[in-house]
């Protein structure tokens, strides 16, 4: 029952961040989602409804190293900065989905930033 709170609450968190955060075609979403295992973040246009790119903790991107979850979500954020400027995409806007701004999420946006996205 605990959980079904935790994630109500964070749906109304997410909701209430994305009616101010859009992606634009100049300066897309970047979108994170973690969960207990991995971390994910995607590079979303909104006005085309299109994913330009996307990364996780998977060992298919970032391998098999013994890291901890932070730093993990840093290697992720490094390579979600590198697949974004292959993409042609410089300037973001950051979408931290609910989440709150401390640990794996922060750690991701510090990648991003150390990887040349602007945001």
């Amino acid at each position: 029952m605990a959980t079904n709170k935790k994630l109500n609450r964070r749906t109304k968190i997410k909701y209430r961040v994305r009616k101010k955060v859009r992606g634009t075609t100049e300066k897309p979403r970047l979108s994170v989602f973690r969960s207990n295992k991995a971390i994910y973040a995607q590079v979303i246009d909104d006005l085309e409804g299109k994913t330009l790119a996307a990364a996780s903790s998977q060992p298919k991107d970032i391998g098999d190293k013994k890291l901890t979850k932070t730093e993990k979500a840093k290697e992720v954020g490094k390579v979600i900065a590198d697949r974004a400027k292959e993409a042609g995409v410089e300037n973001i806007v950051f979408d931290r989905n609910g989440y709150l701004y401390h640990g794996r999420i922060k750690s991701l946006a510090e990648g991003a930033r150390e990887g040349g996205l602007k945001f």
